[in-house]
């Protein structure tokens, strides 16, 4: 392989690109990686979320468009690999798979959740998928995807710290300032009177800001640290998490979690619509899916109907119970215990052997 277009549009993907070409480096040390950078184009501005905001700069996106499809083109690549941002993505890699390009797309899109007649169109459009999630592979015709196990579990030791601060509650309310204001409240309210120690590590600076304020407000007893969420994890006795991916690096680390969320009635009202699905916690979805391999521990359902993860969701998600659930968790040894076992399955079921980037560049050439 000479020549590697990695095609990367929001700051997750952008890290685990950076990854993909390193290795790329490593293997084929003549090769040429070229990215949306090399063309002038930055991850802050094509990062844009929601119906709206990609309308107010459609006439960006186009130009994007058209000047990859150009470079695809004129370098000529042996191989295109595009990390997820399939918007944009998955149709430069029909585009390079048209001309003769080999085109592999990483992080399968979310079929599984919703939209599932896109199955199809995605196999048109690529020579392989990359997946993270074990069930993911079987959606599509065989030889076609490839489960190439989580990247995050590579992040988590196999042996999980078994001797957790007893005292230690992780509260994560979210990094986006306004599920932080709906959620944190509620939090707080719950903990209240609670005997333990709550710590709540803020994804950045603006939450930070927000969450300080929100808790010097009410006066509450809280210790606020900016970052720092998996250190915390892998101490805290428990959590209690706004839905994310805080949640699968939560049982990736052995911390037995509450999910909660809330939104308006609208987007609730969509989302029942067009998701099909039963749960929104990674963890849940990977172990419903992942059945079989988990049989033992469904018979016991006394503990949170069975799964992972307790998610309590919109009018579910109260102070009180809330509060209620954190006392099993931080008082009760055997309770825990279920849970613990439970997220042990779920890191065992996204381990594999070997380097998840390494797999991706042996599946381009």
């Amino acid at each position: 392989m000479k020549k590697l277009l990695v095609l990367a549009g929001e700051e997750s993907g952008v890290i685990y690109a950076r990854r993909i070409a390193d290795k790329a480096r490593e293997l084929f040390p003549d090769v040429e990686v070229r990215g949306y950078g090399d063309y002038g184009f930055d991850v802050a501005d094509l990062a844009v979320f929601g119906f709206w905001e990609v309308l107010k700069r459609i006439f960006f996106f186009f130009r994007v468009r058209r000047v990859m499809e150009k470079a695809i083109n004129e370098w000529r690549p042996d191989a295109v690999c595009t990390v997820d941002y399939p918007g944009m993505n998955l149709r430069l890699a029909a585009y390079a798979k048209r001309k003769g390009v080999r085109a592999v797309h990483v992080v399968c899109p979310q079929v599984w959740a919703w939209r599932s007649g896109r199955i199809p169109k995605i196999e048109a459009s690529l020579d392989g998928l990359c997946c993270f999630f074990p069930f993911e592979p079987s959606l599509f015709k065989p030889s076609f995807a490839q489960f190439i196990g989580h990247p995050l579990i590579e992040e988590f030791p196999q042996t999980l710290n078994q001797e957790r601060d007893k005292s230690l509650l992780a509260i994560l309310p979210g990094s986006r300032l306004g599920e932080i204001e709906r959620i944190l409240p509620v939090l707080l309210d719950a903990i209240e009177g609670l005997d333990c120690r709550p710590v709540i590590p803020a994804a950045n600076e603006k939450a930070k800001a927000l969450i300080d304020k929100i808790v010097s407000s009410r006066n509450a007893k809280v210790e606020v640290r900016l970052g720092g969420a998996r250190e915390v994890l892998h101490r805290a006795r428990c959590a209690v998490a706004a839905s994310g991916t805080v949640t699968l690096e939560a049982a990736l680390a052995g911390c037995p979690t509450i999910l909660v969320y809330k939104v308006g009635p609208f987007l609730a009202f969509m989302a029942k619509r067009l998701l099909n699905i039963k749960h929104v916690g990674l963890a849940n979805i990977v172990w419903e899916k992942c059945r079989a391999s988990a049989e033992g521990n469904h018979k016991d359902e006394s503990v949170w109907g069975g799964f992972p993860m307790l998610e309590l969701l919109q009018e579910d998600f109260t102070a009180e119970s809330v509060r209620n659930q954190l006392k099993g968790l931080l008082f009760d040894d055997n309770f825990s215990s279920t849970i613990q076992k439970r997220l042990a399955e779920i890191a065992g079921s996204l381990r594999l052997e070997g380097d998840s980037v390494t797999k991706i560049v042996r599946f381009l050439v």
